[in-house]
């Protein structure tokens, strides 16, 4: 089962492929055809290069203080998000639309000049252009030229012409011409060399207005990254010129520069500008802090605070001490007063007990010395004694004498006590004070280094800037200046070859996959071996124009041998019996070659020495006498069947072109075919022959089935019926009808032929013939007629 499966899905896949593998020849013809159109269209283009170059973006993903654009006022906190010199920008502004525009202000890329060729026309330029064309002004709301305008020269006269022109315009060099679309001027090109190799002969130039120029130019610019990572930009152009994509791109590079180096000096003078009038703002606020700080020394009376406070704690600790020490001396002089006052003539005062006062100290050492003396001379004498009374005398004046100077110190004593009380009430005052005054004297002097820190800052600034400006270094560094890569990016040769490859197998395959997906008509064997179970006894292949349609004796064409085999499958239908075999040839409609097969199908049995009556059965559009003109108006079927003629050997003529075949010919067309065919007539014709036992063979030349009846009210005269069908002539739905009528049993023994094949729609043998000894004639041979 597996077996026969493969050989089925083997079969189908055959059939899938036999229609394209068959018409082999169209494949290869019309692949070759456009390969030939593809070499025709790489000819007719003009190649294409690629021309590129490499730059490198300084500082492109960062912003630092040294780079000289916002740098200065990024250092600013107010200013941190202005660094916005991203390598995406940058790419931006390579292709914008305005720094092409600029570009090609530069250079003179509005007209383009062509020399023809005979394929493709070649673009001048630069030195190889004879020409330069200045575009003085365009002209507005003119709609452009579309065909080229051709320039002649004749001495100094410069000629002008274009098919859009009624006539010619005549102009010269170096002077303003005025074209429909635009005012020129056309002059020599000083440094002309004629290209190599080349025709010159014919030039033209093609005009685009500039707002067109700049979209082409803008549109054929690629701009990316080398690396996404990196800063380095890869700007490249497809271009016809190389000289001419070379100077756009080193223009593009150098017109880029000149942004950048505008920018910077723009930025920097603004960046400069600013920190001169924040500088001025900042001195007056710097002046105004210390003109504040001044006045509040000295309406507090502060040289420095620090030391104001220290000076004060130590004058405060240094009062409270002086305090003690004043009231020790005062409590010291209290105690020698009371002593003095207490103690008699001959008692002496205490001596260095402390009192810090050295003219008392004094007093009081020569007051003890008196007193020592009297009682000195007590001893030896009597108070009375004019040296005691002299003693006493001068003691009583001493003690006076201290006395007062005790009560001197005692005052001095209480009034530097007030004066360093006061002066410690000052201190402890003054220091009261100091929280506050430093608190106040701190901000101030805050708000001063704020201002004199920015001041500094903003001088360096205003000097970074002044540098930055006078430094004007590229910002875009050239890697790679503009090169052409060799091989060129048009025309794509192999890409419109492969195309054009494709399209020549598509075109032949579609047109056959339409063609079998439309076709209505049957074409090969396999179609009816899938509309009906009827066999296929025959495949008769089409018959050339200048082939003789009937089969020869000995023939050994592919068209005999088809009808040899025709007749060994007929046999298999045929019953053995010794009586005349009736074959019935029938067809759906006209045109189908059913007289053609019915004459050969004779022709071919009475080659094995049997007779063969063939009858023009078709008595409505009789075609068996066409083989034989002669016979046109001879008497046949329809005489007989309306008894015009009795005899049947009046109606019987030899074929003419093989001695054991006799016909009966269809004779003149009756008016009621029906009525004769059923008259009994026929079956009286048939009998007479048949016991006559002369034909072997009786076949019945009959009319189409889909058109009338006829064929029909004989079908049960005959042994076999072969339905002939014609290749991409019978339609399918014909072999419908044929099932239809043998399934209802009006039609038995039914064998199909297959007529009219062509070579490409043969089962087999359409390469070599049926015959083994037919040879096969070669395309010269056939040309030639041999």
């Amino acid at each position: 089962m597996d077996k026969n499966y493969n050989n089925k899905e083997k079969t189908d896949l055959n059939e899938i492929l036999a229609p394209y593998l068959r018409r082999w020849k169209y494949f290869v013809a019309i692949i070759f055809t456009m390969l030939l159109l593809g070499i025709f269209i790489i000819k007719s283009i003009a190649p294409v290069y690629k021309i590129q170059t490499s730059v490198l973006i300084k500082d492109a993903k960062k912003m630092s203080s040294a780079s000289g654009d916002f740098g200065v006022l990024q250092s600013f906190g107010a200013f941190s998000g202005m660094g916005t010199n991203s390598i995406e920008n940058e790419l931006g502004v390579f292709s914008s639309k305005t720094i092409v525009e600029d570009v090609l202000k530069d250079n003179n890329f509005q007209i383009s000049t062509y020399s023809k060729q005979r394929f493709s026309d070649l673009e001048l330029y630069g030195t190889t252009n004879p020409y330069i064309i200045n575009v003085i002004q365009e002209k507005k709301n003119i709609d452009l030229p579309k065909e080229p305008v051709y320039i002649k020269t004749k001495n100094n006269d410069v000629i002008l012409s274009s098919k859009e022109w009624e006539k010619d315009i005549v102009t010269s060099f170096n002077t303003t011409t005025s074209l429909p679309f635009a005012v020129i001027m056309i002059r020599k090109n000083p440094n002309f060399q004629a290209p190599y190799k080349t025709d010159i002969s014919k030039i033209y130039f093609n005009y685009s207005d500039f707002e067109s120029t700049v979209n082409d130019f803008q549109e054929a610019l690629t701009v990316d990254l080398l690396d996404k990572d990196g800063t380095i930009i890869n700007i490249s152009v497809d271009f016809q010129n190389k000289d001419k994509a070379k100077d756009f791109l080193n223009g593009l590079v150098r017109q880029y520069n000149i942004y950048a180096i505008n920018d910077k000096n723009i930025e920097s003078k603004k960046s400069k500008d600013f920190i001169d009038k924040r500088i001025a703002l900042i001195s007056n606020e710097l002046g105004s802090v210390e003109t504040q700080k001044e006045g509040f020394k000295s309406s507090n009376n502060i040289v420095d605070l620090p030391t104001e406070a220290k000076i004060n704690l130590q004058l405060k600790e240094q009062s409270k001490t002086q305090l003690l020490e004043i009231g020790t001396q005062l409590e010291l002089t209290k105690i020698l007063q009371n002593s003095l006052d207490k103690k008699g003539s001959g008692d002496v005062l205490p001596l260095n007990i402390g009192l810090d006062n050295e003219s008392a100290g004094k007093a009081i050492q020569e007051y003890n010395s008196l007193v020592l003396q009297r009682n000195k001379y007590l001893q030896e004498a009597t108070p009375d004694n004019p040296l005691v009374k002299i003693a006493n005398k001068q003691i009583e004046e001493m003690k006076s004498s201290l006395t007062e100077s005790l009560q001197k110190n005692v005052i001095s004593l209480q009034f530097a006590r007030r004066k360093v009380e006061s002066q410690l009430g000052e201190s402890e005052q003054m220091i009261g004070k100091i929280p506050t005054q430093e608190k106040l004297f701190r901000s101030i002097e805050r708000q001063q280094q704020i201002k004199e820190n920015l001041y500094l800052l903003l001088l360096q600034k205003r000097e970074e800037a002044a540098i930055t400006m006078e430094i004007t270094a590229e910002k875009a560094r050239v890697i790679d200046k503009a090169f052409v890569f060799k091989k060129p990016v048009a025309p794509k040769k192999m890409i419109i070859l492969g195309v054009c490859f494709l399209l020549g197998a598509l075109i032949p395959f579609i047109f056959i996959y339409l063609k079998q997906l439309l076709q209505s008509t049957i074409i090969n064997r396999s179609d009816l071996s899938k509309l009906t179970k009827l066999p296929v006894i025959a495949e008769i292949p089409k018959f050339k124009n200048r082939q003789n349609n009937l089969v020869a004796f000995n023939d050994v064409s592919p068209m005999a041998e088809s009808f040899r085999i025709f007749v060994t499958n007929l046999r298999f239908l045929l019953q053995v019996k010794d009586t005349p075999q009736t074959i019935l040839v029938t067809s759906s409609v006209k045109g189908e070659g059913k007289t053609f097969v019915s004459t050969n199908l004779s022709i071919i049995l009475a080659s094995s020495r049997d007779k063969v009556l063939v009858i023009g059965a078709d008595i409505r559009n009789p075609q068996l006498q066409r083989y034989n003109p002669s016979m046109k108006a001879a008497k046949g079927l329809t005489e007989f069947l309306s008894g015009e003629i009795t005899a049947i050997e009046e109606i019987i003529h030899p074929s003419g072109y093989n001695e054991n075949c006799d016909f009966i010919y269809s004779g003149s067309i009756p008016p009621n075919p029906t009525d004769l065919l059923q008259n009994g007539k026929l079956d009286e014709l048939l009998h007479s022959i048949k016991s006559q036992n002369k034909y072997k063979y009786i076949v019945l030349d009959t009319a189409p089935l889909l058109l009338v009846t006829d064929s029909f009210l004989i079908a049960d005269k005959s042994d076999v019926i072969v339905f002939v069908t014609r290749s991409e002539v019978t339609e399918k739905s014909y072999i419908e009808f044929l099932n239809t009528s043998v399934e209802e049993s009006k039609l038995k023994n039914v064998g199909i032929v297959l007529n009219g094949i062509s070579d490409s729609n043969f089962g087999y043998g359409n390469k070599y013939g049926y015959g083994y000894q037919a040879e096969d004639k070669k395309w010269w041979q056939k040309f030639l007629g041999n």
